[in-house]
């Protein structure tokens, strides 16, 4: 079965270069973690109903459970490891969401926050309106998202700040 053939594929993480062997039926979240050994992708219904897989490829956010490997050929991709400053210093929406009490059980932030940082990539002043549409996909059973939209909002600013 083509499928379960096993292919090269270049890409690139977190600002390095890849090239691995994949697996034809291998999803994106299971490269992540198993083959690259990036465990702060979460994976929860494994159905991309809960969006605590959230990456960003190439600019857009994804759910790594629905992306098939094979796909990131010739790929940039972003995982919450990629945020972290020098020193694993968090970034500053990772500090926006603990500031701001956010992380609760920490399971969805970093879908959370991958998903703000595609917003904010593209939106550096979303309306609440807009952040609870970025954040659509993410589910959270522990904060009630008030702190969840209050850290976007404070992460805008610093990256307004910062412009």
């Amino acid at each position: 079965m083509e499928g379960d053939m096993k292919r090269e594929i270049s890409f690139i993480v977190n600002s390095q270069q890849m090239k691995l062997e994949v697996e034809g039926h291998l999803r994106l979240i299971d490269l992540i973690r198993d083959q690259l050994g990036l465990t702060g992708t979460k994976e929860g219904c494994g159905e991309g109903e809960c969006g605590a897989c959230t990456v960003i490829v190439d600019g857009k956010s994804v759910n790594a459970c629905l992306y098939p490997a094979l796909e990131i050929e010739g790929k940039t991709l972003i995982t919450i490891e990629g945020l972290l400053e020098e020193d694993n210093k968090p970034s500053f929406i990772q500090k926006a969401f603990i500031d701001n009490g956010a992380v609760q059980c920490g399971f969805c932030s970093p879908g959370m926050i991958m998903s703000t940082k595609a917003l904010l990539d593209k939106n550096n002043d979303p309306s609440d309106e807009d952040i609870r549409t970025a954040l659509l996909g993410n589910l959270c059973r522990c904060t009630g998202y008030v702190q969840i939209v209050d850290s976007v909002k404070a992460a805008a600013k610093e990256v307004r700040r910062k412009s």
